[in-house]
């Protein structure tokens, strides 16, 4: 079995209503707090190793470190191949700013896309670009629905219900 699966398989089987699943959920998010306060500290270098070089470079257990691998792959410049990853595999942290912050939008993890280190990564009017940029993208417009009586949408100068709106 991959690393993903088993963490996928164990994280989200556990209940966030329970006190087990909400230490377990706690514990991570500190830790992948710290990882991404390390890594946006040095934007220009692209963090390379193996699964269990990262994971012990950042005090973390491979499990944990699998979590982050998959969190973060989307926001990637290049992605890693998290679905067949084993300790062994050697993955890259290079992670495109926007992106990420976009993501972390999206993702609503106020606690990362809020950390004091995106003040020296993207100016605060680009970070509310990006947040209304990526808030809007999920908001549905509903097209304004054609009366019977409007003139037709296909430009014939007719009203709807005598052209195109003809059952």
């Amino acid at each position: 079995m991959s690393l993903l699966t088993e963490w996928r398989d164990f994280a989200y089987a556990l209940d966030t209503n329970q006190k087990e699943g909400q230490l377990f959920w706690a514990n991570y998010f500190n830790v992948e707090q710290g990882i991404y306060e390390k890594i946006l500290a040095e934007p220009e270098v692209v963090v390379e190793g193996t699964v269990a070089e990262l994971a012990a470079k950042y005090g973390t257990t491979i499990s944990l470190m699998t979590g982050f691998l998959d969190g973060i792959n989307e926001s990637l410049v290049k992605e890693n191949p998290i679905e067949e990853m084993e300790e062994t595999t050697v993955v890259n942290l290079g992670f495109d700013k926007e992106m990420l912050y976009k993501n972390m939008v999206e993702a609503k993890a106020e606690w990362l896309y809020q950390l004091p280190v995106w003040d020296s990564l993207l100016s605060e009017e680009k970070r509310k670009e990006l947040y209304l940029e990526q808030k809007k993208s999920k908001t549905v417009v509903k097209e304004k629905k054609v009366g019977r009586n409007d003139p037709c949408t296909c430009g014939s100068g007719k009203k709807y219900k005598f052209c195109c709106g003809k059952a």
